[in-house]
């Protein structure tokens, strides 16, 4: 079958091999160990407090942690919910995070670099985690229809044009997005679309028989739920001027995370059948609300504005998965495996709409018109960029897997036999022996 060769034993090892081969090759030329006596830019990276006293380099190692966790745990468990995709759900994750935040480190260091080098710092660790999250946002959309060359190859490409846009958002535009509501979930989510829609396969219209969740695989996927849900507000304060606008950017986040909650239930509960909850919209809308806080994060919107974007949130979040998701798919052409136009999507740009209010009525500095060319270019290099990297990733040799074995591990994994089936060939054996020795 030439348009789909999945035999992974030599283009998958060459092509990680290589890359990797060429990142060390890179942090040997450009990276080295941050003393704390360069330039550091405009992005809170000196080590001295403002009172005088020193900073340890390794303050923001706790919020370093929180977000680690969230990238590798959070977003991998998230995906567990299809029935026969587990081990590439959270291993696919892995390794795309892995390779991400390598290359996330030098491209975004590329516009921060201090005498020719990049001085790294727990700062940059920070920011290179960050970059590797819009990846694994995109990762949801094509979730099961994509072979690991094709996401690595995404990775590249995705991470470089996040990169540009975030310099362009945040040291040309100036404009505020501290918990990256633009310039991470937006364009993730809008990327990942767009490449979705470029792999569109006809054959997938009416569905596939392992695009579905069964009781344990919901389970596990409501522990990546609950651990981004948890380690949100740092997600939205690591990288807030510290101090006083650092607890406002936590205090925001958690309170809009709560109150999403109270509204993706009821309203789940509102659109479902005899009033049940259905486990996609409690896996993913009640998360929306730090989603759609982050651009705001760090303004003095108060508690009572961070609650209502929260509960916004959670309500756009689970109508979207109940009524928009079946009309992308069946109008667009755009299969979203995960509804990441649900989670990081729409309360990505409800994030930014609010973030452009929220600068206009004068609670944090800047200019309104600046957040509005930020949401406009998130969403621009998103859709463009996620289009041409789709073209790219459509060619007929990266291993892409076919219709029939979508969603399924088998393809790419060795999976163990499953208890059952394990059972009933030993059931056989024995049946076919005991005929023999009749």
């Amino acid at each position: 079958m030439p348009a789909y060769s999945t035999n992974m034993r030599l283009k998958f090892p060459i092509l990680a091999l290589i890359l990797e081969i060429i990142t060390i090759a890179l942090f040997g030329i450009f990276v080295v160990y941050d003393d704390g006596k360069g330039d550091h830019g405009d992005h809170d990276g000196d080590h001295h407090a403002t009172n005088g006293t020193e900073r340890s380099p390794m303050d923001l190692y706790p919020m370093f942690q929180d977000v680690h966790v969230m990238i590798f745990i959070g977003f991998g468990f998230l995906m567990t919910f299809l029935k026969k995709y587990g081990f590439s759900s959270v291993g696919i994750n892995l390794l795309l995070a892995a390779f991400g935040l390598q290359w996330g480190l030098l491209m975004q260091g590329l516009w921060h670099m201090d005498h020719g080098k990049i001085k790294m710092d727990i700062f940059k660790m920070i920011n290179a985690d960050f970059s590797t999250a819009t990846v694994l946002i995109s990762f949801g959309a094509v979730l099961g229809k994509t072979s690991p060359v094709q996401l690595l190859i995404m990775t590249i490409l995705e991470i470089t044009i996040f990169s540009i846009n975030e310099h362009l958002v945040a040291s040309v535009l100036k404009a505020n997005d501290v918990g990256a509501s633009m310039i991470i979930h937006a364009f993730g989510a809008y990327f990942g679309l767009a490449v979705a829609r470029v792999l569109y396969r006809p054959g997938l219209r009416n569905g596939h028989e392992n695009d579905g969740s069964v009781y344990h695989s919901d389970m596990f996927a409501m522990i990546g739920t609950v651990f981004l849900w948890m380690f949100w507000p740092s997600f939205n304060s690591a990288i807030a001027e510290r101090g006083v606008t650092q607890l406002t950017a936590v205090i925001n986040t958690y309170v809009s995370l709560a109150a999403c909650v109270l509204s993706a239930y009821a309203v789940s509960s509102l659109v479902e059948h005899r009033g049940k909850l259905d486990m996609v919209h409690i896996q993913n809308a009640t998360l929306a609300g730090g989603v759609a806080v982050g651009t705001c994060a760090d303004m003095q919107i108060q508690p009572f504005g961070a609650m209502l974007i929260g509960l916004v949130a959670g309500i756009i979040s689970t109508l979207g998965f109940k009524h928009l998701s079946p009309i992308l798919a069946s109008n667009l052409g755009i299969q979203d495996t995960c509804g990441v136009h649900n989670l990081h999507g729409m309360p990505g740009i409800l994030g930014g709409l609010a973030g452009i209010v929220a600068v206009a009525m004068g609670k944090a500095e800047g200019s309104a018109a600046m957040q509005a060319a930020a949401l406009a270019s998130s969403l621009g290099f998103a859709l463009i960029g996620g289009a041409i990297t789709g073209l790219i990733m459509k060619l007929p040799f990266w291993g892409q897997p076919p219709d029939q074995n979508c969603f399924d591990d088998s393809l790419y994994w060795e999976v163990p036999q499953e208890e059952g089936e394990h059972d009933g060939s030993l059931a056989a054996a024995e049946n076919s022996k005991n005929k023999t020795e009749a």
